[in-house]
């Protein structure tokens, strides 16, 4: 017997293995043939490993959405995941968001009340978009990739041997019938025959299937300790988000109210002034006339004997003599005078005292 006389025989096998299990699963399904059913054991295990990977699937899509809502740079990743190379980096919105306001306060003047706060949100918002990206990068490699590997390795070999089974199962259940339908006595031992291995193949590839089944308990375990680990990684982003945004605020927090206040608000009730150094609480606005209620840091002058003290940010060389030059890092004291700019404090050096521009200090408690 030569290779093709083999390759002939055995696709005619094959054929007739096709057939025959075609024409059991379609008598099941009209009712005129019985069906071996599986064991309660068995059946509840591929119902556990079927629901396991419906909701694996949907947990997985679902985390990528909220990791990278961009459904095309989505599909990017994907491409070059299958294409095994790595995708390019991308800035993100908080990082582009960021950066804006930094090219923003840079062209208004980081002299500027204005520039210098979009100049403070702007590192903040990129300090975010660095923490997001690290939150990707740790949830994709602790929590996606396992899921993903669970989908497209441990269940496609279940779903392999499960197919197998359902295929022994017909080939028991077809040499069944045509042992039923046999009467002469060769055809009975034939078929009896054919009944036995057919038997024997359906239980081993029961039993193989039943150990891998088995597996999911060990599959929900390992995606519980992922879940620990994706659940560390959100805790850790969004703590390093609040901090940014508390020192942020606390930034921010630290100029007067003229400079945080809206200065296209209609009116407000100008607070005067209690003490009697004349240090006030609130001071009219030097371009708009608009009168500016205090804020908790001017307060806070009021109550410090109308003094606190302030590190300076930056550099500053005075205009003239009214004006206090400045050195980064210094540690200076500062109060408010009533009809003084809102821009500006009085800053006390020693024996020098001069004005200083608010966005060149960092209040101190």
């Amino acid at each position: 017997m030569n290779i093709m006389d083999f390759n002939v025989k055995k696709l005619a096998a094959d054929a007739g293995t096709f057939l025959s299990r075609a024409v059991q699963f379609t008598e099941e399904k009209l009712g005129q043939a019985e069906k071996t059913e599986l064991d309660a054991h068995l059946e509840n295990l591929l119902s556990k490993a079927e629901c396991t990977k419906i909701w694996t699937e949907k947990i997985m899509k679902q985390t990528e959405v909220l990791l990278q809502p961009n459904p095309n740079a989505r599909i990017e990743e994907f491409v070059y995941e299958k294409l095994d190379r790595k995708a390019p980096s991308r800035i993100n919105n908080p990082e582009l968001l960021g950066q804006y306001m930094i090219d923003a306060g840079t062209e208004f003047g980081p002299g500027t009340a204005y520039g210098n706060a979009l100049i403070k949100c702007g590192e903040t918002q990129k300090r975010i978009g660095t923490a997001d990206r690290e939150l990707i990068q740790t949830s994709a490699l602790n929590f996606l990739t396992p899921l993903r590997n669970f989908i497209e390795g441990d269940y496609k070999t279940i779903a392999k041997e499960r197919k197998l089974l359902q295929n022994k199962r017909l080939d028991l259940d077809a040499a069944k019938t045509r042992l039923k339908k046999a009467k002469a006595a060769e055809t009975r031992n034939s078929s009896e025959q054919e009944l036995r291995i057919t038997q024997s193949e359906f239980d081993r590839q029961a039993e193989i299937t039943r150990l891998l089944l088995e597996g999911i308990s060990s599959t929900h375990a390992h995606h519980l300790r992922c879940l620990n680990d994706f659940v560390e990684a959100q805790m850790t982003y969004y703590a390093q988000c609040y901090q940014y945004m508390l020192d942020l605020q606390k930034q921010l927090g630290s100029f007067p109210s003229n400079y945080l206040s809206n200065n296209n608000q209609t009116s407000l009730t100008p607070v005067p002034s209690v003490l009697p150094n004349a240090i006030g609480s609130s001071a009219m606005a030097s371009t708009s006339g608009v009168a500016i209620t205090s804020p908790s840091n001017l307060s806070d002058l009021t109550e410090c004997s109308g003094s606190r003290k302030a590190r300076v940010l930056y550099d500053y060389d005075a205009a003239n003599s009214t004006e206090l030059s400045l050195l980064a890092d210094e540690v200076i004291t500062v109060f408010s005078v009533v009809g003084m700019d809102s821009d500006w404090l009085m800053g006390e050096r020693g024996n020098q005292k001069g004005k200083v521009p608010i966005t060149y200090l960092e209040l101190l408690n």
